[in-house]
């Protein structure tokens, strides 16, 4: 079986083509990172190591790599004789691999077996949109593809290593994709299959997301470098726990989780962030604020839903006063962000960036909360 997977990075390396490799698959990397590119092909095989102890390293044999930049149409030659085609290369650039994909679609012989295309991205409906990509550059022709939507949940920290093919990840991951409109599945291992993925989606996005995005902002006010740096100091902890727990009331409501057990899955969600060997940074966690304070992103989706049911969700504003406070001159939507609301105000900010109106109760919740973080600055500098 041949897989062709878009996106070399740690998570394409440490969870996709990890789990891929398991499942018995041949994985072409896809990229434009020459060093990454270059030694999976001398090297064809790299290994993935785990933030636990007792763990072992394993190996990831029977890959190589391609530069999309330099070898396009042997991209296309091995999408057109692929089993699979998978992503991780981030929301904002599907658009950017959606040509070579459409191209080795419409390169494949009627008779083909079917291809199945998984966007494997932090976002909602990730392979619906990229088959709109598709689409829109030329389509797929006469091949046998599906596009099913899919939540991946793994986290795989920044890090810098001797061998630049090594990765170290969690123990823990999670890969959901969605059997609607399928034939029959293809073989990969790890995998929970449901009919309907919008439930599993969301709960991720209004948990992990949410909770990771809370732990950063929160943390950043109080000078914390990593994640689990942050989540041992108490108000951070309690902020992203209260946080949790309104989402969850909320992902109660729409789809009708069990409630134990879905405490469970908030107090397992923390402990990963609490795990000292993963050593996650603040900066990493908390980069693209404007996306993750988009209106139907991890933050002001689940608070504005919350408030539609008549719940105040105060803990999600303040974890949104933060994201507003939060400054890193290296990130741009950060010196965005921070620039909007020099020139032209916060409540402005809110209504450009966040969609809500000046007059909206969760506007007014949001703006308590960051006038309460500037004054409590201020108070911590003098």
């Amino acid at each position: 079986m041949k897989a062709v997977h878009f996106g070399a990075g740690n998570i394409g390396r440490g969870f996709i083509g990890l789990l891929l490799n398991q499942s018995g698959y041949e994985v072409t990397f896809v990229d434009i990172n020459d060093t990454v590119i270059e030694a999976l092909e001398a090297k064809r095989h790299y290994e993935v190591g785990f933030a636990e102890d007792g763990v072992d390293r394993v190996v990831v044999d029977r890959v190589r790599g391609v530069n999309s930049l330099k070898e396009p149409a042997r991209v296309v030659d091995l999408i057109a004789e692929a089993d699979l085609v998978t992503t991780a290369v981030g929301p904002s650039l599907l658009s950017k691999v959606a040509p070579l994909i459409s191209e080795g679609l419409r390169a494949r012989e009627v008779e083909n077996a079917p291809v199945y295309v998984i966007a494997c991205e932090n976002m909602i409906g990730g392979s619906a949109i990229l088959r709109q990509e598709v689409e829109s550059c030329g389509g797929v022709g006469e091949a046998n593809v599906f596009f099913p939507n899919a939540a991946v949940d793994r986290i795989v920290p920044l890090q810098q290593h001797e061998d630049p093919l090594y990765v170290e990840v969690e123990t823990f991951h999670e890969w959901v994709i969605e059997t609607q409109g399928l034939n029959e599945q293809p073989p990969i291992q790890g995998v929970t299959w449901v009919e309907e993925i919008g439930p599993y989606i969301e709960r991720k996005l209004f948990t992990v997301n949410t909770g990771h995005a809370i732990a950063s902002y929160i943390g950043s006010l109080f000078g914390k470098a990593t994640i689990d740096e942050a989540l041992q100091d108490r108000r951070v902890r309690q902020v992203v726990q209260g946080a949790l727990y309104e989402t969850g009331w909320l992902l109660l409501e729409k789809y009708g989780f069990e409630a134990k057990e879905h405490s469970r899955y908030i107090q397992k969600i923390i402990k990963r962030f609490e795990n000292p060997k993963l050593k996650d940074e603040v900066s990493r966690v908390a980069r693209s604020p404007i996306r993750k304070l988009g209106p139907s992103d991890r933050l002001v989706k689940p608070a504005r839903e919350l408030m539609d049911n008549g719940i105040e969700p105060n803990e999600l504003a303040y974890g949104i006063a933060a994201a507003l406070h939060y400054y890193n001159p290296e990130d741009s939507e950060s010196s965005e962000l921070n620039l909007s609301i020099e020139e032209h105000g916060i409540s402005s900010t809110i209504e450009k960036y966040l969609q809500l109106h000046e007059s909206d109760t969760l506007t007014q919740l949001i703006l308590d909360q960051y006038h309460l973080i500037r004054e409590e600055e201020k108070e911590r500098v003098s």
